[in-house]
């Protein structure tokens, strides 16, 4: 008896072990993967109420892929339309998504950038952190690229640190294969990519990167602002100029003086300083005596008001 209860043990344990070495995937049967791309795609042609009843049907189907997909979009809605009320939804409703594997590293992946959205910084890089780990021993293209958003970042920190490993132009590589080859995350990959280039100083390549973008999504308004900022860094200000002027005046028609007609404005300040032409410089600056900017201040990329505040632009 003792003998036949230490095998039902021995056996109870292998099949635990079994299951703890299945591997983990982002893999969805045909439907449901067909269904997240043609969210993507809704997305990203800024038919959003489509989109989000796309993530429903997902959801219907698998309650943890389609409640991360329905974020998803909430978030890409707050990216464009500057509603910080979807944002805010999105991580409300990601904290409580039923998912499991690497569903749940992608769940908090996502909540690691909300927190960061909303001011909470050092809890959203540990949540994008614990999210980036479970990701790093995938053999799946896309989890690796998940995970290369994170680890690009970690390696830039500690570049100075003699012999520490370096593996960034691993991870560009990764995220530029992945942001080609995947229908349903190429956004998410492309953008940070690109913003790596940036980060180099290689905006010619993050110029070609924007096209590249835009050529999946024509006249995509954010991808649009990315590209200006490649071409005011290659300080090519005519054609930067003219993007932010059409976009201020696409986005204060769509969404009023929302979070991205104040990014128009605060990047035509300075292109117009830099190009010499002071008086339109001075004409957008103004702008920002609107107490609508104000109420946004907060919202405006860190960045940007930065190098503002450097060229006492502001």
């Amino acid at each position: 008896m003792r003998f036949l209860k230490t095998i039902i043990l021995a056996l109870f344990a292998l099949a635990n072990l079994c299951i703890a070495d299945e591997p983990l995937t982002l893999s969805l049967p045909k439907e449901q993967a067909e269904l997240w791309s043609k969210a993507t795609s809704a997305t990203m042609a800024l038919r959003y109420g489509d989109a989000l009843e796309i993530s429903r049907k997902l959801r219907a189907q698998n309650e943890g892929a389609g409640c991360v997909l329905e974020n998803i979009v909430r978030i890409s809605i707050y990216d464009d339309k500057g509603d910080t009320a979807a944002l805010q939804k999105a991580g409300k409703f990601l904290e409580n998504c039923k998912t499991a594997g690497l569903w749940d590293a992608l769940r908090r992946f996502e909540m690691g950038f909300v927190q960061g959205e909303t001011g909470h910084s050092v809890k959203g890089a540990m949540t994008t952190r614990s999210a980036a780990k479970a990701f790093e021993d995938s053999k799946e293209l896309e989890a690796r690229a998940f995970f290369a958003i994170y680890a690009y970042y970690i390696d830039k920190s500690f570049s100075w640190v003699p012999f520490k490993s370096d593996n960034r132009e691993l991870y560009l590589a990764t995220l530029d294969s992945a942001s080609q080859k995947s229908e349903r995350f190429w956004p998410l990959f492309l953008t940070p990519l690109i913003w790596m280039h940036y980060d180099k100083e290689d905006f010619a390549t993050g110029l070609k990167l924007a096209e590249r973008g835009l050529k999946r999504a024509p006249n995509h308004p954010v991808m649009l602002q990315i590209k200006a900022d490649m071409l005011y860094r290659l300080k090519k200000y005519d054609e930067a100029a003219g993007i932010y002027e059409r976009s201020a005046a696409d986005y204060l028609k769509r969404t009023g003086k929302s979070i991205r007609y104040w990014c128009s404005a605060l990047n035509l300040i300075r292109i117009y300083s830099d190009k010499g032409d002071k008086a339109k410089a001075d004409t957008w600056r103004k702008t920002l005596d609107d107490p609508k900017f104000k109420e946004l201040k907060d919202w405006m990329p860190g960045s940007l008001m930065d190098d503002l505040k450097k060229k006492k632009l502001l």
